[in-house]
């Protein structure tokens, strides 16, 4: 992750060193020479992918008429829009990580994303169900992730009508109720961080709306911790606000797939390496 750009540009090195001095270990390590196990830490995966994110952000040098992110990656975005320095961004998601992992007990959570299911049937297989759970992600059109107790999560998956249940391998129970206390932790260092106004503008996870304010943008960080990921809502009102192309940058290309379900009829590029990175700005450029 990230090793080719690193290799290549003496500011994404420089980057990487910033990085492990604002966090007082070796990041860079871990992300270019593993262990696996140590960076699939949440502590470690969350800075690890917003600093690979914000090093292809700055490799790739355009000026975007609007940020997004989807979880994590509002602080990516929020870093990309001037509102947050990247040196303060990777000590709060390294917390904030960390945070999140101790909520909840090491196998007492869970995650299922639910295919081909009406939104109704999930909500109500939700709020029916003998515990903690609830919509973590609205991610596409006919996908949407539940998060909470494991047995109650499961019970959700299978009462809701889905032609497939796929439960995520992830290390808790993400932007549901039990993540509160991790809401709770991570509140007071966010109001400690300065915050600028974001230019260009962002659009927000929990509200799905155009953040324009520091005060919003922090705001918007602190509850989207236990509240679900408005993702579908968020790139429709993009959408509705005149974006018609949508780069998504950093590790993997799972975003540019949703954005594909949300609407066939906008551009969706993907930068993820050094080769995807030439060719995104050859064609932005054209």
């Amino acid at each position: 992750m990230g090793r080719d750009l690193y290799d290549s540009s003496p500011e994404t090195r420089a980057l990487f060193a910033d990085a492990d001095a604002a966090l007082g270990y070796s990041l860079s390590r871990i992300i270019l020479e593993g262990p696996e196990a140590e960076l699939k830490l949440t502590a470690n995966t969350q800075p690890a992918i917003v600093l690979v994110s914000c090093a292809l952000f700055r490799a790739l040098g355009v000026t975007p008429a609007a940020v997004a992110g989807h979880s994590l990656g509002e602080y990516s975005a929020l870093v990309a829009a001037g509102a947050i320095e990247l040196k303060e961004a990777l000590p709060l998601v390294h917390r904030r990580g960390r945070y999140m992992q101790e909520a909840v007990p090491s196998g007492e959570g869970a995650m299922y994303a639910i295919i081909g299911a009406e939104e109704s049937a999930i909500e109500e297989a939700v709020c029916s169900a003998a515990g903690a759970v609830d919509i973590a992600n609205y991610n596409a059109p006919g996908q949407i992730v539940i998060a909470g107790e494991r047995e109650a999560t499961r019970t959700a998956s299978e009462r809701c009508g889905a032609r497939q249940a796929i439960e995520l391998q992830v290390s808790a129970p993400f932007h549901c109720r039990l993540m509160r206390p991790a809401e709770e932790r991570l509140a007071p260092e966010l109001d400690a961080t300065a915050f600028r106004d974001p230019s260009p503008p962002l659009y927000n996870n929990v509200d799905a709306a155009k953040v324009t304010t520091a005060a919003a943008a922090r705001d918007g960080l602190k509850r989207q911790v236990s509240r679900p990921v408005r993702w579908t809502a968020l790139i429709e009102r993009m959408i509705a606000d005149g974006i018609d192309t949508f780069v998504e940058i950093g590790p993997g290309s799972v975003l540019t797939g949703l954005i594909r379900r949300i609407d066939r009829n906008v551009k969706r590029l993907n930068v993820n390496n050094l080769e995807t990175l030439g060719a995104v700005r050859t064609q932005l450029a054209g």
